[in-house]
């Protein structure tokens, strides 16, 4: 019983070992084009899942109407467009070179099976791992509910709202160049990205 219990001690310390190896040798998957990890989707979503079900708000504090849709609208074009899309357009070359690829929010059912409150809490927390930002010190929270409830219910948006989430038009030659960001109000320090332009990599 004890050379058992000792094989077993020892089976177990090596495989944690194997696992360190693996890692700290530079084996396993770590760019983008790399095959996903054993049970990395699984892991991740589980992890998430639980997360988020034990802290989504269950009610909202704003209408699920058309005003707050164009304002869910506007602020969709400002922060969330250059990854998860904008009606009938395609990925930006950004989203198409992240892993895991960012969801096309506007396309298929999207999130509209999800409710406004687990989107809320992605847009406020964000996710690890994954490029998904937070936004609770970019965004003042009637935003992310606006944009929240946006995108649960994306398939009944009017067609003014639709307008409002079409490709901004950029300036033409010698215009000039839009500000980069603007501040939020009520949330100092960050600087959200202007729709009409991307800050340069230095």
């Amino acid at each position: 019983m004890k050379a058992f219990v000792a094989g077993a001690i020892i089976g177990v310390f090596l495989f944690a070992l194997g696992i360190v190896l693996y890692f700290v040798t530079g084996r396993a998957s770590a760019s983008v084009e790399d095959k996903p990890l054993p049970f990395e989707r699984t892991l991740a979503h589980a992890a998430l899942d639980a997360r988020i079900k034990k802290e989504m708000p269950t009610s909202f504090p704003i209408a699920a109407d058309q005003t707050a849709f164009l304002a869910g609208a506007q602020v969709y074009q400002e922060h969330c467009g250059i990854c998860h899309g904008l009606p009938n357009v395609d990925q930006t070359p950004m989203a198409k070179g992240m892993f895991p690829k960012p969801p096309a929010l506007f396309k298929g059912k999207g999130v509209t099976d999800d409710s406004p409150g687990e989107t809320y809490w992605k847009v406020v927390n964000g996710i690890r791992l994954t490029g998904m930002p937070e936004f609770k010190h970019v965004l003042n929270d009637t935003q992310m509910w606006q944009v929240s409830l946006l995108l649960a219910n994306a398939d009944k948006i009017s067609d003014t709202v639709k307008q409002q989430l079409k490709p901004p038009t950029l300036p033409g030659p010698g215009a000039p160049a839009p500000p980069i960001g603007t501040s939020v109000s009520g949330k100092p320090g960050r600087m959200p990205i202007s729709r009409h332009a991307a800050p340069t990599m230095q």
